[in-house]
């Protein structure tokens, strides 16, 4: 029973003992009081009545503890409610239909740095740039119809501090009937995301721009190596002719002119080669063409192709080979012998006393390996993660001593990657260097 209905259960009792006293005032007046009958009725129903009112008065007392019960339970539970809305991390305002603030919490005031008690009676309008406010009110006239949650992003005005972005989300808060009565704003600060997200698009941005530029620098050098490639091949092979008619009886200032024109061109020719490689391989336009071939037969032709190369620097250049005669395997030959060239002839290169040693064997799973091991200057660990970017080298100062663009670990990392195999670099300043690569037998089959 609610405690309406219980309020006029204990008005109806009292109503029903007024009731009977006044009909047994009534009777007492018509009949001569001596008649015993009478007083014993007049005291049982005096003591009927008195019993119905301590009941009453008992169930009264009871409805007024839990009326002060559900009043504490109430009031707690305002008090908690208040301390939600206080000591929330974000803005919160209540406002009525109109958009005047009734409740602001003191993140809200932080926020439109304005007092809260100041905030009190002011209308939301108020905080809004002048030439918003128009659209604003029409916005703001339209939530009492709307029965979902609304989201707007908006420039507010913070006294004293100018514009910022703010966020908000606005619940309609209506009565039992369905009325609208009030409002309910959560209010952000957006300005750090909206500059975070402008950086990202910035960035963004500069990224398509930067590989827009990589892109056509690596079709200029496409494009230039192709059309300097065949004039090249032209001049080294007119040269070639040259040598060959005056290597026997004409002046050695001709043919020594000849040889370094021979020589030169032949270096121009591979940096020509390396450059249309690098460009190929970062638009992958770079295909392997496998076939089967003998891969102990390719190492060994690679270091006779090296030998007077290591001979000129007076270095050792052995191998050591598996037991087995041959270790057929498919893949692409050409540029597999380029891998070998580009890191036995920077062994060479890079190394002054001893030697270097190249290995062949096999591995589990299909797999072979192959290490060039050299004496030469080392690597230092601070560097050894550049090596296989473009156009670096190790020692500035030395390579420049060299023939070399920069391009040719670059270029084998991405080829042996192409083959689906890895590069490891092991290395020690002053000791030497090991690269190591792996690779499937079959690049067919990855």
């Amino acid at each position: 029973m609610t405690r309406h209905g219980q309020g006029r259960t204990f008005l109806y009792r009292i109503e029903n003992v007024q009731h009977r006293m006044e009909q047994l005032h009534h009777t007492a007046g018509k009949t001569p009081w001596r008649q015993p009958d009478l007083v014993i009725s007049c005291l049982h129903e005096l003591q009927t009545a008195l019993e119905e009112l301590q009941t009453a008065e008992e169930e009264l007392r009871q409805q007024n503890e839990q009326l002060l019960i559900a009043q504490q339970l109430a009031e707690a539970e305002q008090h908690r409610y208040q301390e939600l809305f206080e000591f929330a991390p974000d803005g919160y305002l209540v406002t009525d239909i109109y958009g005047t603030i009734c409740e602001a919490n003191r993140v809200a005031a932080s926020v439109l740095n304005i007092c809260k008690q100041d905030l009190i009676g002011k209308n939301l309008v108020s905080v809004v740039p002048e030439e918003d406010q128009r659209s604003f009110c029409m916005l703001l006239n339209q939530l009492p119809s709307i029965n979902r949650v609304q989201e707007w992003e908006i420039k507010l005005l913070s006294q004293d501090q100018g514009l910022f972005d703010a966020a908000l989300t606005i619940e309609t808060v209506r009565d039992e009937r369905g009325h609208a009565i009030a409002l309910r704003w959560l209010l952000r600060d957006i300005t750090a995301r909206k500059q975070a997200d402008e950086q990202l698009r910035q960035m963004q941005l500069q990224n398509l721009q930067l590989l827009e530029a990589d892109r056509l620098k690596n079709q200029f050098i496409a494009m230039l190596s192709h059309e300097l490639r065949t004039p090249m091949n032209a001049i080294l092979g007119f040269s070639q002719l040259l040598f060959r008619q005056f290597h026997q009886g004409a002046d050695p200032q001709v043919v020594h002119m000849v040889e370094r024109i021979v020589s030169n061109g032949r270096h121009l020719l591979t940096l020509i080669e390396e450059m249309l490689d690098i460009s190929r391989l970062k638009v992958n336009h770079l295909e392997l063409c496998p076939s089967s071939f003998d891969l102990v037969e390719l190492v060994k032709s690679t270091m006779h192709e090296l030998q007077s190369l290591a001979k000129q620097k007076e270095l050792s250049l052995q191998v050591s080979l598996p037991t087995n005669a041959s270790i057929p395997v498919v893949n692409d030959r050409t540029r597999l012998h380029q891998v070998l060239i580009n890191l036995m002839s920077n062994a060479i290169k890079f190394t002054n006393i001893g030697g270097v040693f190249v290995e062949v064997f096999e591995l589990p799973e299909g797999r072979v390996a192959i290490a060039v091991h050299d004496t030469g200057i080392g690597i230092d660990p601070k560097h050894q993660k550049l090596i296989f970017q473009e156009f670096w080298q190790v020692n500035q100062t030395l390579t420049r001593q060299h023939n070399g663009t920069g391009l040719g670990l670059p270029i084998t990392q991405a080829l042996v990657k192409l083959m689906h195999g890895s590069i490891a670099l092991e290395s020690e300043v002053g000791v030497g260097s090991t690269f190591r690569v792996e690779l499937p037998r079959n690049v067919n089959a990855g």
